[in-house]
């Protein structure tokens, strides 16, 4: 789940299942496949939080999108396939993901076959949301229904440190009117590092700074409900790599 900028030297470490610094894994759902999410979420979630048949346009923003897998099994989970003779939902829902890697954006692209429905673009979030502002203006909406966080929080903590964790999830919940999250716990922090260093590599930048460390999805819990505006209103359990799937809802 690449979130921020790659430097040139590093492509070909990308192609190491354990060495993408920036979460920019090549074959990332073949070791993390969607259903791992997708069994824990309910099919009915949009309507659950009020986005039925009568709602109009439902936008749904899936950050850090990889090769568009769990974008495109998320949205076919949430928004069934119509019936012989029955209107399509998929004219109603969109769903737009973005990652840092032009190369994972360019695939998730050529293999999207939803496009009318799903589209995808290339954009670092801790440098640019204007592209996501201007998504949101050419449909007449002021927020995307349901933002996605899934395995990106560490990426972005590791790269740019605890300012830019918060950054991120600030920036997030003024773009969401629900946002579900999924943030890595401390340990896949010493495990990103100890590849790192196996592979001849320093430390990330920041590693050895950050100050918020611990449950991760606490301090963002506390971050959003403290200084975002938003609250907690479900929790979908842990995946099979113990990490929370947790729900907020803008007051």
């Amino acid at each position: 789940m690449a979130t921020c900028s790659i430097s040139s030297d590093s492509t070909e470490e990308i192609n190491d299942p354990g060495a993408a610094p920036y979460g920019n894994f090549m074959n990332y759902y073949t070791f993390n496949p969607p259903e791992n999410r997708l069994s824990l979420i309910p099919s009915t979630l949009l309507q659950d939080l009020g986005y039925s048949d009568d709602h109009g346009t439902t936008l749904i923003l899936d950050v850090g999108c990889n090769s568009g897998d769990l974008s495109v099994a998320f949205y076919k989970h949430l928004v069934k396939e119509p019936v012989c003779g029955e209107e399509s939902d998929r004219s109603k829902v969109h769903l737009l993901g973005f990652d840092l890697d032009e190369a994972l954006i360019q695939r998730a692209q050529q293999t999207n076959p939803l496009p009318s429905s799903i589209s995808f673009i290339p954009l670092d979030i801790t440098t640019d949301t204007n592209q996501l502002q201007d998504y949101l203006n050419q449909r007449s909406c002021s927020r995307f229904h349901l933002s996605l966080c899934l395995a990106v929080t560490m990426w972005v903590h590791l790269n740019h440190g605890d300012s830019g964790l918060l950054q991120l999830i600030s920036r997030l919940a003024s773009l969401s009117q629900h946002l579900l999250l999924e943030a890595q716990p401390w340990k896949c922090y010493r495990s990103a590092a100890r590849r790192l260093r196996k592979l001849g590599r320093s430390d990330f930048d920041h590693f050895k700074m950050l100050k918020i460390r611990g449950d991760i999805a606490e301090h963002a819990r506390e971050h959003l409900e403290r200084h975002c505006g938003m609250e907690l209103i479900r929790s979908f359990g842990s995946t099979a790599w113990d990490r929370k799937l947790l729900l907020f809802r803008r007051k």
